[in-house]
């Protein structure tokens, strides 16, 4: 008997962002393969006979499981007749190496589903009071990564042309927010060019610095704001002064727990 994987975005932090048909997966399933980036209110809600096995990363350390042992994992616990939700933040599609999970489930000729997940390149700005798209400020945006050093010779980004678009959302993107800074100074974008950095978004950490192109990385030094975080460039940032509507609380406002947890 085959099993079946869901590659399930968990969203981008708040653990009831995630989507009624990933939540319902996740109460069902077998075995539970989670990234660091989830909420960890999401783990009550698996079963408590379920495997749960964490494979997460952060930043540029040793990663718990390289990617290729993820892999064989997923198609190990699926063809041993394993329903299997692959829980990833934020949208598994986004940055999160879903593509190559599905590849290696096809290459062995196992089923899955991608269920897709509400993506922090949107839902951080958001909560920010940013929205990346405006009709009277900006008709297009990009989201790219921030993993890549914009000074290495051979980057696979063309910053060059990012510099030029209306709003970039950049991702995984504060260590290199000073690389970044300069890069698209260096290629034209104006120093004045507003700009802001969302940390913990969704979630009761949440933290937000608004400033410059030139003064970002300064900004969020002062603002202690470090990764996970979301890093936004262009005039939609500055309608943040009228939209600003989140407001975190540690002491749980704004902070919805889901409801009839397992225990």
């Amino acid at each position: 008997m085959t099993g079946k994987a869901y590659l399930v975005g968990a969203g981008p932090g708040r653990a009831d962002l995630i989507s009624v048909r990933g939540l319902s997966l996740l109460r069902a399933a077998d075995v539970v393969i989670y990234d660091r980036l989830i909420a960890r209110e999401l783990l009550g809600e698996v079963r408590p006979q379920a495997e749960r096995i964490f494979v997460g990363k952060q930043g540029h350390r040793p990663s718990t499981m390289p990617q290729e042992e993820i892999n064989a994992l997923l198609v190990n616990r699926v063809h041993a007749g394993l329903e299997v939700v692959r829980l990833k933040g934020g949208d598994g599609f986004v940055f999160g190496r879903g593509g190559e999970e599905c590849l290696a489930l096809a290459a062995a000729g196992l089923p899955f589903e991608v269920v897709p997940g509400v993506s922090a390149a949107i839902a951080a700005p958001a909560y920010a009071g940013i929205p990346v798209t405006h009709r009277d400020l900006a008709s297009a945006f990009v989201v790219v990564t921030g993993n890549e050093d914009p000074a290495k010779d051979d980057k696979s980004v063309d910053w060059s042309h990012l510099a030029q678009l209306p709003t970039l959302v950049v991702l995984m993107g504060a260590r290199q927010v000073s690389n970044i800074c300069e890069s698209l100074l260096r290629h034209g974008r104006r120093p004045d060019c507003p700009a802001a950095a969302i940390g913990s978004a969704t979630t009761r950490q949440q933290r937000v610095v608004c400033s410059t192109l030139a003064d970002l990385p300064q900004a969020m030094a002062g603002a202690q704001i470090h990764a996970p975080a979301v890093l936004v460039f262009g005039d939609v940032v500055t309608l943040r002064e009228r939209l600003d509507w989140f407001e975190p609380d540690e002491g749980g406002a704004g902070f919805v727990p889901l409801e009839q947890p397992f225990q």
